[in-house]
């Protein structure tokens, strides 16, 4: 106020929520996340039936996934989204114990907040914590190499446990890591690169998931353009094109004024000689088969046929760029240009029908740095949890290779993390030694979950586990299978270093980002941040976000 007037700063109709109240209510909306994908974890954990707005349905336990599909409207609980999401992308894996963790670590936050202890000597404390458990996960890291094809599948099969495909994980580590050894390439400083878009994963629904098979080059989804081209082709010399077999059209609008059949029957003659010339052009090249970004003209198609080269049009470009890889060879995007030097090589090149498609097959290629994977399954709900399985094993084994170090999993690493940071607590002083005692204690949720939804007892496993890491049996971690706690080094639970890392900063990075917000701002026309709604979730005046 001022000499009795009001000052107006804000718009009308925008909603501010400030100090504590939007802290807690923030804090309240990233638990309620956490708490929706917590019975997924672990090799134990429960599914999840989506349905969207459309009616499609999918089942899964897989943490990003099943955050892609909630309606969050929450601001803060979107950010625990997006850490999901970053996980993914870079790790493949870890998606549900990363949002688990950081709605802990804001949960263990509330406590903190309730003994008057201000969010930044919070998140310092939190900094500090999340410092010191990336550099104990190092220093208890173990290697691994490209050739350790046993431990390799150790740890693609401990990414497999906790998916519903977990009944088949034998035979997909098996060939997550020949097609991950495959398209390793080795760097000129000694580091390797294992990027997995160069592996081509195609579902195709019908048969058994035991059918799902590694083929050395690349499957098409596309078939060839013309009945009466060869359906194999030996030693294949393969054109990569990306331009049309077709009679350009002009650019300016144009207007042709034919009189008479013999003009019509000329112009027809002219345009079947031009995509003559086009034809003999590919043959001149030497190459049997023709793999085209873009369309061909039928009389085309006619043509190819009769010089017997295999044609595929409108190919994918990604599918072209992994052409290149698998087989060598050039894309061309000048016909003219087109030579010999240009082509790929593979030593056989076939149409194949899967279940009700027509596939192309380039297999036997000589050094290909491209492969494929040919995931099948009873129904459509099967063939994509497959899928999602795959490409987090495919990740996970990419991400061990790249690294080549490697942790322990099922909550053992989590509880070393927990008993260090207890002993560097002290060491720190001041009222940052209670974020950093909160942070150990909110690492122990993830053994904690682990064992509560493989129904055994929570608080017993907890006991059990901190005695064994304080005598020193720093591997000892959940054992779901048998529902007992016990050296998971032994039973081979391993994963990439890449992740226990890579969930501690994510997790540590979003619980500080929201506890560092003490004010919320909602323009006219948002629906602002409610509390609690009916079912114990967070967003709107309907709840938003249900667990």
């Amino acid at each position: 106020m001022l000499s009795g007037q009001p000052i107006i700063v804000l718009r009308e109709g925008t909603r501010r929520e400030s100090g504590k109240d939007a802290q807690i209510n923030n804090i309240n909306a990233a638990i309620a996340i956490g708490n929706a994908v917590r019975s997924t974890l672990g090799p134990k954990g429960m599914d999840k039936m989506l349905v969207d707005s459309m009616g499609d349905v999918t089942i899964t336990n897989d943490g990003v996934t099943i955050l892609k599909n909630l309606d969050v409207e929450h601001p803060a609980a979107k950010m625990l989204v997006e850490v999901s999401k970053t996980m993914d992308q870079q790790c493949g894996d870890g998606t549900t114990t990363s949002v688990v963790l950081a709605g802990e670590l804001l949960k263990q936050a509330l406590d903190l907040l309730g003994q008057n202890i201000h969010p930044t000597v919070i998140t310092r404390g939190y900094s500090l914590a999340s410092q010191k458990a990336v550099e104990v996960l190092e220093r208890n890291a173990m290697p691994i190499t490209v050739n350790d094809e046993e431990m390799l599948r150790k740890v693609a099969e401990t990414a497999l446990a906790s998916k519903s495909a977990s009944a088949y994980k034998e035979k997909l580590s098996e060939i997550s890591v020949k097609a991950v050894k495959l398209i390793t390439e080795e760097l000129p400083d000694g580091k390797r690169i294992a990027d997995i878009d160069n592996i081509l994963v195609i579902k195709k629904q019908g048969g058994a998931v035991d059918d799902t098979s590694l083929i050395d080059g690349i499957i098409l989804d596309k078939e060839r353009v013309h009945e009466g081209m060869p359906r194999v082709v030996e030693n294949a010399k393969i054109a990569l094109l990306d331009a049309a077999l077709e009679v350009k059209k002009t650019e300016v609008d144009a207007r042709i004024s034919i009189t008479s059949p013999d003009q019509l029957q000329g112009f027809l003659q002219q345009e079947e000689s031009m995509l003559r010339e086009m034809v003999d052009k590919v043959k001149a090249s030497g190459a049997n088969v023709l793999i085209c970004q873009k369309g061909i003209d039928d009389v085309a198609q006619h043509f190819l046929a009769k010089a017997g080269i295999y044609a595929v049009r409108r190919a994918k470009k990604s599918d072209m760029e992994k052409l290149v890889k698998a087989c060598g060879g050039r894309i061309v995007s000048a016909l003219d240009d087109l030579s010999a030097e240009d082509l790929g090589l593979a030593g056989h090149v076939e149409e194949r029908k899967i279940g009700e498609d027509k596939l192309t097959f380039v297999t036997g290629c000589p050094n290909a740095k491209a492969v494929s994977i040919l995931i099948r399954g009873g129904t459509e709900h099967v063939v994509d949890e497959i899928e999602r399985a795959m490409r987090d094993a495919l990740s996970v084994v990419a991400r061990a290779v790249e690294d080549g170090k490697f942790s322990i999993g099922g909550g053992a690493a989590a509880m070393e993390l927990a008993l260090e940071l207890r002993k560097y607590a002290p060491s720190v002083g001041g009222r940052e030694q209670l974020a950093i005692e909160a942070f150990a204690s909110a690492l122990e949720v993830i053994p904690k979950t682990l064992a509560e939804n493989a129904g055994m007892d929570q608080i017993d496993v907890l006991l059990r586990l901190r005695k064994a890491h304080s005598e020193g049996k720093k591997y000892y971690g959940v054992n779901v299978l048998e529902g007992d706690v016990a050296d998971l080094f032994e039973k081979s639970v391993f994963e990439p270093l890449k992740v226990p890392k890579e969930t501690i900063r994510s997790a540590t990075e979003a619980a500080v980002m929201i506890l560092r917000i003490d004010d919320v701002v909602a323009a006219k026309g948002t629906r602002a941040p409610a509390g609690p709604g009916p079912q114990g979730g967070y967003g709107g005046p309907e709840g938003g976000m249900m667990e």
